[in-house]
């Protein structure tokens, strides 16, 4: 997390990049269907990018919400409903970026995670592996979490550490966490219009933790909040990786970044 200006230098500067999409963004709260128009907005950055060399990995929610919009079920479902939306969701959630990401000449590819992929050395080694080839096939790597599988033991539950995690498994130099708000705040400023924006966080100390909030409930559709994405953004430090939390709620938001948008 750094200053406006850094943070378009830091986008700038990095070779590999990992892009978190939370399912807020994702997913249209009002239909429960993907937000088509948005994603490919996005898809347009990720296409900039690539043309300027970098390289774009993408951690993306949103199968679970879309699932549960198909099936008509409510957030509180069961696990084994959401491991059924998350089947149903996860396809079209593909064919959402395959309709976003095609048109500009990318192709999707989709890696599904558990937390064992990323703590165990051999599916570590093995997920890596599968990354820098699709990677060096020019293909984008669309990352989830694989709910359909997963039990509550081996879950992360959020993408936001996921993506973290895949940042680390990757090599990335530069890890954007994409949210409804535009930044960290001394408070939640959906609720108190007085917070402080804060534009650089050099150590995460008890009392930065204890400035997050929960996550955005109104939306209905995501389970992270700016708890879980002050935890990623640890987790990527430590493998070298810096992290910007960025506003995903305008179109075009890494372009946005790369023009100086707060970060």
């Amino acid at each position: 997390m750094t200053s406006p200006a850094s943070a378009a230098e830091a986008l700038k500067s990095a070779r590999r990049v990992v892009v978190k999409i939370g399912s807020s963004l994702v997913v249209e709260a009002d239909s429960r269907g993907p937000a088509l128009g948005w994603m490919a907005s996005l898809a347009e950055d990720i296409a900039s990018l690539r043309t300027g060399g970098r390289q774009v990995i993408l951690v993306s929610s949103g199968a679970v919400a879309l699932g549960r919009g198909r099936l008509g079920l409510e957030k509180n479902a069961r696990l084994d409903e959401k491991q059924a939306a998350a089947a149903v969701g996860q396809s079209l959630l593909m064919q959402a970026w395959e309709q976003a990401l095609t048109p500009r000449g990318m192709t999707p590819a989709q890696v599904l995670l558990t937390r064992d992929d990323t703590e165990r050395r051999r599916r570590w080694l093995n997920a890596r592996a599968t990354i820098e080839a699709l990677l060096k096939l020019s293909a984008v790597p669309i990352v989830n979490e694989n709910d359909t599988v997963a039990t509550e033991e081996i879950r992360y539950g959020d993408n936001d550490r996921l993506a973290a995690r895949a940042a680390q498994l990757a090599r990335a130099d530069l890890l954007i966490l994409l949210s409804d708000v535009d930044g960290l705040y001394t408070d939640d400023p959906r609720r108190n219009p007085s917070a402080r924006h804060l534009p650089v966080v050099d150590t995460l100390t008890p009392e930065v933790l204890a400035m997050a909030g929960g996550a955005n409930t109104e939306a209905d559709v995501g389970t992270g909040g700016m708890a879980t994405k002050l935890e990623a953004a640890r987790i990527a430090r430590s493998a070298g990786c810096a992290t910007l939390i960025v506003s995903g709620l305008t179109t075009r938001p890494l372009a946005a970044v790369a023009a100086g948008a707060r970060a």
